[in-house]
């Protein structure tokens, strides 16, 4: 646990230096941070938030920046809510103009507003994967732990592979076994159609066909389809960027190498998409991946904020923030609530019209 004044002091470095891209020292936070400490006392204090690993110095300066666990105690204890200013609350009021029906123009407002409000690069994930269908499977046998499922997408013809590890072995026979049960159960089937029936099904069927220990075939069932599920939804997903000249703006984008890796990521699209595939899509807590914690290793001092957005009680689709660790936290998370608040009223503002018409036809 840190004091209340390490905690003080802490807190004013993380927001300076999110303003400044500085590293910040005991002077600034005396004269412009109103700490109302000693130099020397603010000095031992931010040693001592180095040694916890908090802050650190770079070798040119005598200030302070925060690390990435500074960062994680900022985001978790610290992070005070930022107060929307009437502009910004208009802005946020527009997205109330659009219909249910509308739900890529409503995403791609939102993702617009959220760009222009934080100034940092703002994504929008659509989930498709009711749509997404499989037209043929293949299984290929690695090793007797692990094998890989080649998938070939019915309308768009894109193939999808996922490499499978287990805890038990397997031989080749069971793996063409396990291809023929795929083919012969899921091919053309969407994740809406695989059901705890259709599994019992393939439960059985592979029984009668695998030369391993019968009560594996459950297992490699369950292990099999929550793979394909994962290929699916990433098959499915349709992500969009909103600023990401915004980046340029930051001098932790100023290396041209770092920043073309940045932007093909971006535009590859395939492993931010993985990523945000990963979070339950029921998770209606807003998620924050700092530095190293992202699973995409460009991103690895960057930050990203994603939530996802519910209409009626339905995922709809997610919206995330791109940025610097030195993010503004406070108003990027305000940002990220509104906007989600805004968009599930839409369902009750909608409702009402709906309702009023099926009245009206009674009455005539």
């Amino acid at each position: 646990m840190l004091s209340d004044r390490k905690k003080l002091i802490l807190r004013a470095i993380v927001e300076a230096h999110i303003k400044l891209g500085e590293p910040v020292g005991s002077k600034y936070l005396t004269q412009e941070m109103g700490i109302a400490y000693s130099s020397a006392t603010i000095r031992n204090e931010m040693a001592e938030l180095e040694e916890l690993g908090y802050l650190e110095k770079p070798h040119t300066s005598a200030g302070r920046i925060p690390s990435e666990l500074g960062y994680r105690f900022y985001v978790d204890t610290l992070v005070s809510q930022y107060d929307t200013k009437t502009k910004e609350a208009g802005e946020l009021k527009k997205l109330l103009s659009f219909k249910m029906s509308e739900i890529d123009k409503i995403l791609d407002n939102a993702t617009k507003v959220a760009s222009a409000m934080t100034n940092y690069t703002a994504l929008s994930l659509r989930p498709r994967m009711s749509s997404v269908t499989i037209k043929k499977y293949e299984v290929v046998y690695l090793d007797s732990r692990s094998y890989l499922i080649i998938m070939i997408a019915q309308a768009t013809e894109s193939v999808k592979t996922k490499r499978v590890n287990i805890s038990f072995d397997i031989t080749p026979e069971d793996v063409l076994s396990l291809s023929k049960v795929l083919n012969l159960n899921l091919s053309g089937v969407s994740v809406d159609g695989i059901n705890i029936h259709l599994m019992m099904s393939m439960n059985a069927q592979l029984k009668e066909l695998v030369s391993s220990d019968m009560q594996m075939a459950e297992e490699l069932v369950s292990i099999t389809v929550k793979s394909i599920y994962e290929a699916m939804n990433e098959l499915g997903s349709d992500i969009k960027f909103e600023g990401v000249n915004r980046l340029l703006e930051y001098p932790e984008y100023k290396n041209l190498d770092k920043l073309q890796k940045m932007i093909s990521t971006i535009e590859n699209k395939e492993d931010i998409i993985r990523a945000v595939s990963t979070i339950d899509q029921s998770d209606d807590d807003t998620k924050i991946f700092i530095g190293s914690e992202n699973m995409v290793k460009i991103m690895d001092d960057s930050t990203l904020i994603y939530k996802n957005l519910k209409l009626n009680g339905k995922t709809i689709g997610a919206i995330g923030i791109i940025g610097p660790c030195r993010m503004d936290y406070s108003k990027v998370l305000s940002t990220i609530d509104q906007l989600s608040e805004e968009i599930s009223k839409l369902s009750d503002l909608n409702a009402l019209p709906s309702a009023k018409n099926e009245e009206s036809d009674e009455q005539k």
